[in-house]
């Protein structure tokens, strides 16, 4: 059970996802440039074209969808992350834990829509950790980072 006032903070959470996103396209072009690289030991996100990084950026991992297994996974509960890139995630649950948000705090969440639900708990992780935005990375599965 979630607290009443959860639901509208998560909308609000993502209406402010949207604009910060507008500004970092605006800004900075992000979605236009013809290649992106991570690298996960550096916890950067490089968006490239013609092989000039054009805009580097730190990055945080909120979690992960995967179609297959049909759920979206916490970045703090995936042992694979460097724990360094987990802090904002850990933060959001931290958040989840202090106000009784059960989807802050568990491990995994199963819902039909993972985008959706993706772009929704990265919201929730951006509007706590009032992170820049999120340009969400495609891979063998989708991972929701925020800069």
């Amino acid at each position: 059970m979630n607290p009443d006032w959860y639901v509208a903070w998560r909308e609000e959470a993502f209406e402010q996802l949207r604009a910060k996103n507008k500004r970092l396209q605006d800004d900075f072009h992000l979605g236009s440039w013809s290649r992106y690289d991570y690298d996960l030991k550096a916890g950067k996100l490089l968006f490239s074209e013609e092989g000039v990084v054009k805009v580097a950026s730190e990055i945080q991992i909120a979690g992960s969808t995967s179609a297959k297994a049909g759920n979206w996974l916490w970045a703090w509960a995936n042992s694979n992350w460097p724990l360094e890139l987990v802090t904002d995630a850990q933060l959001a649950r931290s958040f989840g834990e202090q106000h009784r948000i059960g989807e802050l705090t568990q491990d995994y969440l199963k819902e039909d829509d993972l985008n959706a639900l993706g772009w929704e708990l990265t919201s929730a992780v951006t509007r706590i950790c009032n992170a820049c935005g999120e340009p969400t990375v495609l891979l063998p599965m989708t991972v929701w980072a925020s800069i």
